[in-house]
């Protein structure tokens, strides 16, 4: 019986069909094809420190928990950027620093990298970051290391600062001076915004933005400026 045209008309097209199915190349197993992707709770939480730097289990713990699980994979990441991940697992921090070899390759303090902006504080913000520091230490004395944050007055900030910078004559601009100090600060990560009990929360990355030496030998320069002024010429 002759075959219907039909018939050889989709037989045509069903080895046309074949030849391409043989020609293209075959998707790869799944092992092979993810084995050089980063996973996406790893890219998260990569994109989320090089944004903000730091995070901390209480408020985002999810990201915090992958960068402690895979923190090797992540160093590997980040170290082409000459950035380094640092986690302090009783604060529950996890954080970056440049590496330093990065910073060991610069001739002076003036290191500079692209990704991260450089700000000096001033004076006055390094006295209140020492001061600040001092209360969150004492805080983990008192209940223990990763206690969280420490929480404080505003205005029981004022008489620590006035030992070491001259008193401005009225509690206003002592208030005043306190809160630009902190405004700034809260730039950086270290304090919250104050609330409307006129209280502030020191973050425990505090613990980490300086060494207790330099720290003590700032206390103590600001304590010799504070005494020369006090004698007067």
């Amino acid at each position: 019986m002759p075959t219907d045209v039909f018939d050889q008309l989709a037989a045509a097209d069903g080895h046309a069909q074949e030849t391409v199915d043989e020609q293209m190349p075959r998707p790869q197993n799944s092992a092979e094809s993810c084995k050089d992707y980063t996973p996406v709770e790893i890219k998260q939480c990569v994109q989320e420190l090089l944004k903000s730097g730091l995070l901390e289990m209480e408020r985002k713990p999810n990201l915090y928990q992958t960068a402690v699980t895979y923190q090797e994979g992540i160093r590997q990441l980040l170290e082409p950027f000459d950035l380094r991940l640092q986690i302090d697992d009783v604060r529950g921090l996890a954080f970056l620093s440049v590496a330093e070899a990065a910073i060991a390759e610069t001739q002076d303090d003036e290191w500079t990298h692209p990704l991260v902006r450089r700000q000096r504080l001033t004076l006055e913000q390094s006295l209140l970051v020492a001061i600040l520091r001092k209360r969150f230490l004492n805080h983990e004395q008192e209940n223990g290391a990763g206690a969280g944050d420490a929480v404080l007055f505003v205005d029981d900030l004022i008489p620590e600062l006035q030992i070491y910078l001259n008193e401005l004559g009225s509690d206003v601009k002592e208030q005043s001076r306190v809160r630009n100090l902190l405004e700034k600060l809260k730039g950086h990560g270290i304090v919250s915004q104050i609330d409307d009990k006129d209280q502030i929360t020191i973050r425990p990355i505090i613990a980490h933005l300086a060494s207790p030496e330099s720290l003590r030998a700032l206390l103590e320069q600001y304590k010799r400026l504070a005494n020369a002024g006090r004698e007067g010429p």
